[in-house]
């Protein structure tokens, strides 16, 4: 474990080997443990793994901060990372939360990236058409963020964090027999004093029903544009993944403008760096 401030944050993270620079990123309600089977698959890599902003031993410098976990945030901090690393330039792969920063950075700051992996594709947040319906069957997926947007979710989520996620995992990850030990090694990360707050914000903005903070309204108004990703990128779905969207991500396609391939993982639900980690590793490792 590691320490590095970097933004608002005082970032926590694991630091596996020495290399071409790799940024694995988690998403919710996972942690860096997602990553503890992929990292050592990556041999002749510098391999950064960080907690995001509300998790584990990741902390805000400061009270006045906003706990928000607005999409701009994530990706600010991602790059905050890498400037207070000294990363030039590194290949990023990330899903859910994870991979919405990773998606950001390579839209943003193309010059950061030498490839991305991301899980269901293109993870960039279309706020301004957020609250347009899908399918019903796709809208049931959702249930947790409906709940998140009332103040009872909010205190459900306080109240009963480690089974409601757990619940979370077993829902979208089907085929995924994971152990009582596996989880509660990350559910840990949840006691983070500011899961909750970071959470919800998360949850409420990505709708546009909650203020965001105001430093970082220039990415926010960037990210409505839907920047393409000219990086190099590899896309991958799960075939099991019970969040996904009938029909998966593969429409993302035109929204990735540099050279490009698309994966499905078979029987790997939403978690697929842990559920699947050879997969990954082989994602990551074919644009290194």
């Amino acid at each position: 474990m590691r320490f590095v401030n970097a933004g608002v944050l005082k970032i926590a993270y694991e630091e596996y080997g020495a290399g071409q620079p790799v940024v694995l990123l988690h998403g919710f309600p996972y942690d860096a443990h997602a990553f503890d089977e992929v990292a050592p698959l990556l041999t002749g890599a510098r391999v950064i793994v960080p907690y995001l902003r509300g998790y584990g031993p990741t902390r805000y410098l400061r009270a006045e901060t906003l706990r928000s976990g607005q999409q701009a945030a994530l990706g600010a901090d991602l790059l905050a990372l890498l400037d207070a690393l000294k990363i030039p330039k590194a290949v990023l792969g990330g899903y859910d939360w994870g991979g919405r920063a990773a998606c950001i950075v390579a839209a943003l700051k193309p010059e950061r990236v030498s490839g991305l992996v991301t899980v269901n594709g293109y993870n960039i947040h279309d706020v301004p058409h957020a609250l347009e319906p899908s399918l019903p069957e796709n809208e049931y997926r959702y249930w947790y963020q409906w709940y998140f947007q009332v103040e009872r979710g909010r205190a459900g989520l306080a109240k009963h964090r480690a089974s409601l996620c757990k619940l979370l995992w077993q829902l979208w990850s089907p085929k995924w027999k994971f152990s009582d030990e596996t989880y509660a090694r990350t559910a840990a990360s949840f006691d983070n004093p500011d899961f909750v707050d970071t959470v919800i914000q998360s949850y409420r903005a990505r709708y546009g029903l909650t203020a965001n903070d105001p430093a970082y309204e220039e990415w926010e108004q960037l990210l409505t544009k839907k920047p393409p990703i000219t990086v190099p990128t590899i896309h991958l779905d799960g075939t099991a993944d019970g969040v996904l969207f009938l029909g998966g991500t593969s429409g993302h396609r035109p929204l990735f403008t540099g050279r490009y391939e698309y994966r499905t993982i078979e029987d790997a639900g939403h978690n697929i760096p842990q559920e699947k980690p050879q997969a990954f590793a082989d994602a990551v490792k074919a644009l290194l």
